[in-house]
């Protein structure tokens, strides 16, 4: 096993030099890569960030460049070992002690290419070292498991009066040490979750403690767990943040935050709840700066993918995406608007709210308490002259009335729609008291999606049911007919979920003639959808069986998700 001065002798190449020449990234993506780098921050999680690499790829090119053995399977810890390195070196250098035996000590690296690090850990522990290798995210998630609460103990017990302060947002166990430590705590409570790529915190007092849980690919996974006199205090400062009346407790108050952290300009929403045990505060994360993905990233393939670009090409009319909420709607609305934001069209939308910055697009927001709500923005959008509407929701008759008169009379009208399935849009839209010819002229199509978190490709694991299994009957597989599915062992890389990232099913509705006679004919959701299949639509389960049985995602997932 290579030895911390064996590693030295091995790293004078740096990190973007070794993988250039390993063919993981280019020499153009390289540069863009330290373009965007910011101060501290570090090659590889700009990489990451960008999508050129993942965590294990960085490892595994490490490993092979410079003969470092990687950490096979989970990164386990001995606690014995844990004081002989201080807690703020392991979070600085992205190291944490192993094992150790007699005069050698084993610990982990993120990064064995930091000759200071090494240095240092050499002179603090006087023992010989012996460098693995783990990703990044794994040298993170053990830095909480072992070192967390601890170091939140010590701070709360120097706990002093939080003062009025701007939200500066730094690398976790990098924050000013002279900052009260409730700041440092919520801070990093936020960076953690924005660095997660959490869309919520939610923040829940108990009788015997405070739990801390991010909400990660649409599941909720608890963090850390804070002291019980912790409660009061992380409000308050939550509180006095998003500018919310500190002394009222007994009422839900909501508020916002706006922040930047790394160039990126990220939304906070503030919600907070009166509980039994004190208040319960949830955080929305809103990152604008995030970068779009297209419809084939998203997970639009095929059939699907024609279907929904025939729609969108067309030059007026309504297309409808529909689903539960945090089935990623907003997200497939905004790649349509990405496809249709040309020079030469007027693209304007009215949002609740408005969660991705569009150059080239007129995007306001509705603010119930001065009267502007979708219906009256889509009125005053009307008189904009525009080629394209997005309305972020129909939520009443009065917003669906105008928007189908509005898709009547030549405009492109993209809007959300809370439904079970794609057919269900036309019903919704009549009990909403829209006239059904109206919607069948109107609707151009009508897209239903889910999200399906993805198996974690670190350790994605493939295997063959058993012949009486549930995921046979469920994918309708004979007993002895052969197959194979994936599923994610759990890796540090997945916060030992088996999954990491998500992908949509979708089924996609064309409303052509047959389909609009029986629109307005009053035909049901169920009669909709049956003629629709029997012209080609693939079903939201048809579609997720596709996935599954291209081991993109797990049976269990999409029978969470989509079975009925």
């Amino acid at each position: 096993m290579p030895t911390g001065s064996d590693a030295q002798a091995k790293s004078h190449r740096m990190l973007g030099e070794i993988l250039v020449e390993s063919g993981l990234i280019t020499t153009e993506q390289l540069k863009q890569a330290l373009a965007e780098k910011g101060y501290n921050e570090r090659l590889g999680r700009v990489l990451m960030r960008l999508g050129y690499v993942t965590d294990r790829d960085i490892t595994t090119a490490l490993q092979n460049q410079l003969g470092i053995t990687q950490v096979s399977g989970d990164l386990t810890v001995d606690r014995q070992v844990l004081t002989l390195i201080p807690e703020a070196m392991a979070r600085r250098y992205k190291m944490i002690p192993v094992a150790r035996e007699g005069r050698r000590l084993k610990v982990a690296m993120a990064d064995p290419n930091n000759l200071n690090a090494l240095d240092d850990l050499q002179l603090v522990t006087r023992l010989e070292v012996d460098v693995v290798l783990a990703g990044e995210r794994e040298i993170e998630a053990a830095l909480q498991k072992y070192f967390g609460l601890p170091e939140l103990e010590k701070a709360f017990q120097e706990f002093q009066v939080v003062e009025d302060e701007t939200l500066q947002l730094e690398e976790p166990g990098e924050a000013n040490p002279d900052e009260a430590p409730v700041v440092r705590l919520v801070n990093n409570i936020i960076v953690r979750a924005v660095e997660e790529q959490a869309s919520d915190i939610h923040i829940e007092p108990g009788q015997e403690n405070v739990v801390v849980r991010y909400r990660v690919d649409g599941m909720l996974r608890t963090v850390m767990q804070l002291p019980r006199r912790s409660r009061a205090s992380v409000a308050a400062r939550l509180k006095i943040l998003a500018q919310l009346n500190i002394a009222e407790k007994r009422l839900p108050q909501d508020g916002r935050i706006q922040i930047k952290y790394r160039d990126r300009n990220i939304d906070l929403r503030i919600s907070t709840l009166p509980t039994v045990f004190g208040e319960k505060v949830v955080i929305r994360i809103l990152d604008r700066s995030r970068r779009l993905n297209g419809f084939a990233d998203l997970g639009l393939g095929g059939g699907n993918l024609e279907r929904l670009a025939t729609h969108i090409a067309a030059n007026h009319g309504m297309i409808l995406i529909t689903g539960p909420t945090g089935s990623g709607k907003t997200t497939t609305l905004y790649a349509a608007l990405e496809q249709l934001n040309t020079p030469e069209k007027n693209l304007v939308t009215i949002e609740d709210p408005v969660e991705y910055i569009l150059p080239g697009v007129a995007q306001a927001q509705v603010a119930p308490q001065a009267r502007f709500t979708f219906a009256a923005g889509l009125r005053s959008i009307l008189r904009q002259d525009p080629d394209v509407i997005m309305v972020g929701e129909i939520r009443d008759g009065e917003t669906a009335e105008i928007a189908v008169r509005a898709a009547t009379t030549g405009h492109v009208v993209l809007s959300t729609l809370h439904t079970n399935d794609a057919a269900g849009a036309v019903t919704r839209l009549i009990d909403m008291g829209v006239e059904p010819f109206l919607v069948a002229s109107s609707l151009v199509g009508v897209v239903a999606q889910r999200l399906l978190r993805v198996v974690c490709q670190h350790c994605r694991q493939a295997y063959e049911p058993e012949p009486d299994s549930i995921e046979r009957s469920f994918l309708g597989m004979k007993p002895d007919g052969k197959v194979d599915l994936s599923r994610g062992k759990g890796c540090g890389y997945c916060g030992y979920t088996g999954y990491r990232g998500r992908t949509a099913i979708v089924e996609v509705l064309t409303v052509d003639t047959a389909i609009r006679q029986m629109i307005a004919d009053r035909a049901t959701a169920d009669e909709i959808t049956r003629a629709a299949v029997a012209q080609g639509m693939t079903t939201l389960m048809q579609d997720g069986i596709a996935k599954v049985l291209g081991g993109v995602t797990s049976v269990q997932e999409l029978m969470r998700v989509a079975y009925v």
